[in-house]
């Protein structure tokens, strides 16, 4: 080579650009037939000798001279080819790089709190990805996909997908006695529910069901209600499953709170067709009017869960706690008081990432008679 070069100093670690390609091409090809020194290459790019061979190997290609002599040359736009296929196998960068705070964090949540991954990110995302407990800002900044991904990775040491709440296809369900459904043709089918219900504008439309307990009980169960809405649940622990007893509960409710602000907390209440349901009478009477309802009941048509969806949803949520089979007339009362007090303050996508009960409590400002 006749001339003298500049030398170039590269930053260390940066890779070869396309043009530095070019010029190891230009510098090759104008030796040739003699061979370019390796030292003199790795001078004139401004990187090490080692990079250098690495290069030549990976543009290595069989070429005709003139005399068509076959002999080894070097092309840019074939080592570029092999740089981006190999560039695109990486992959990028995990973001939870050695944030073991968030780890432990996700974990805890997870698996002795019950959070789902959504519920998790729901709650970080709120509180700008600071630990709600210490403040501190956490390093990770991840979506709820990414998270679903490192559990499959298995990046959390203590954490799988068996710890998530409805991991794994649902068991094929086995045919059984289905209990018998009244239509009860003197109620007001769901087709009758005001439209304020029906695309859950206002607060106020609740769906409302029971969740039996095992075989052999003495027939308590739990009586569920869940705001359309904000998603409130209130739950009750009643002694049977009949009707008596849940027009009971709602006599309890309506003397503690009042008939007015009964009303206008339980404005609707959609049920299924269950023969403890089927006295809208007595479930819409006042105790302290003869005139004034203190609500409406709207009845699905049989076997349509769909239509109370809401409520299926929690009654699904809350068997993660009471699995099917176990004995309700066993389960404290301050048990089913903490349960519903978890999935009141249990974040939720469709409420935008907040509560049940902070969605009730914002909403009730604009209600003052609604008992949040």
């Amino acid at each position: 080579m006749g001339h003298k070069h500049d030398i170039k100093k590269r930053e260390k670690g940066k890779h070869l650009q396309y043009e530095d390609r070019q010029l190891i091409e230009y510098s090759v090809k104008r030796a040739h037939p003699k061979k370019v020194s390796v030292a003199f290459l790795a001078n004139f790019i401004g990187c090490s000798e080692s990079t250098i061979r690495r290069e030549l190997k990976r543009g290595r290609v069989k070429q005709l001279s003139s005399e068509l002599i076959e002999y080894y040359s070097y092309s840019a736009d074939i080592a570029q080819q092999d740089y981006d296929y190999k560039g695109s196998a990486k992959g990028p960068e995990l973001k939870i790089l050695n944030d073991y705070a968030f780890v432990e964090y996700v974990e805890h949540k997870i698996i002795k709190e019950n959070y789902s991954p959504d519920a998790v990110i729901m709650e970080l995302e709120g509180t700008n990805f600071c630990n709600p407990n210490t403040g501190e800002k956490f390093d990770t900044v991840i979506c709820t996909k990414t998270l679903y991904n490192y559990i499959d990775m298995g990046i959390f040491p203590n954490l799988t997908n068996k710890d998530l709440p409805r991991e794994g296809k649902a068991p094929k369900r086995k045919q059984k006695k289905v209990r018998r459904s009244y239509r009860n043709v003197d109620g007001k089918s769901i087709w009758e529910r005001p439209e304020e219900a029906n695309n859950r504008s206002e607060i106020g439309h609740w769906e409302m069901d029971c969740i039996e307990s095992t075989k052999g009980d003495d027939g308590s169960c739990l009586l569920t209600m869940v705001d359309r809405m904000t998603r409130q649940t209130l739950i009750y622990k009643l002694p049977n499953q009949t009707q008596q007893c849940v027009i009971n509960m709602f006599d309890k409710i309506e003397r503690r709170i009042g008939r007015v602000k009964f009303a206008e907390t339980f404005k609707t209440v959609t049920v299924d067709n269950g023969s403890e349901f089927l006295d809208h009478h007595s479930l819409e009477r006042s105790l302290r009017s003869k005139t004034k309802k203190r609500t409406e009941i709207f009845y699905c048509h049989p076997y349509s869960s769909w239509e109370r969806g809401t409520n299926e949803h929690t009654n699904g949520m809350i068997r993660r706690f009471i699995p099917k089979g176990t004995v309700l007339s066993d389960i404290p009362v301050a048990t089913i008081e903490d349960l519903e007090d978890w999935l009141n303050n249990y974040p939720r996508r469709i409420l935008d990432g907040m509560t049940p009960k902070q969605k009730a409590e914002k909403m009730a400002k604009n209600n003052p008679n609604f008992a949040a």
